[in-house]
């Protein structure tokens, strides 16, 4: 069973930035893609950012450019680096794996397993 474990979320003013860490265990990290979805109150979940077992990474057009994925040092953490945040990110955001095809990364029901969340509240 793989798990994850997300953490680094809180309140942060506008312009400010956080870095998530989202832990994985009970898995070989290599074997997924890691992603990060968000949750906004009324909202669906919305594709954040992957990184592909590649390396490769993607983001959506809302974060390109302020926001970062990556791989840690340490073993089994993925890292989503926010900057220059926004009032609109403010949300529950959330590390899942997967192994989806280019042109599904950006639908959550590709995705097996699920954190737990962490909220990032980003005020005005």
């Amino acid at each position: 069973q793989v798990q994850l474990v997300e953490s680094g979320g809180g309140l942060v003013q506008a312009g400010g930035s956080l870095r998530l860490s989202c832990a994985i265990s009970g898995s070989t990290f290599s074997d997924y893609a890691v992603a990060w979805f968000r949750q906004a109150p009324g909202k669906e979940r919305e594709f954040v950012a992957v990184i592909r077992r590649t390396s490769h990474t993607y983001y959506a057009d809302s974060v390109k450019g302020r926001f970062t994925i990556s791989r840690g040092n340490v073993k089994n953490t993925v890292y989503l680096q926010m900057g220059t945040l926004k009032p609109e990110d403010t949300a529950v955001y959330y590390c899942t794996v997967g192994r989806p095809i280019l042109s599904a990364i950006r639908d959550p029901n590709i995705y097996y397993y699920w954190g737990q969340g962490t909220q990032v509240t980003v005020s005005s």
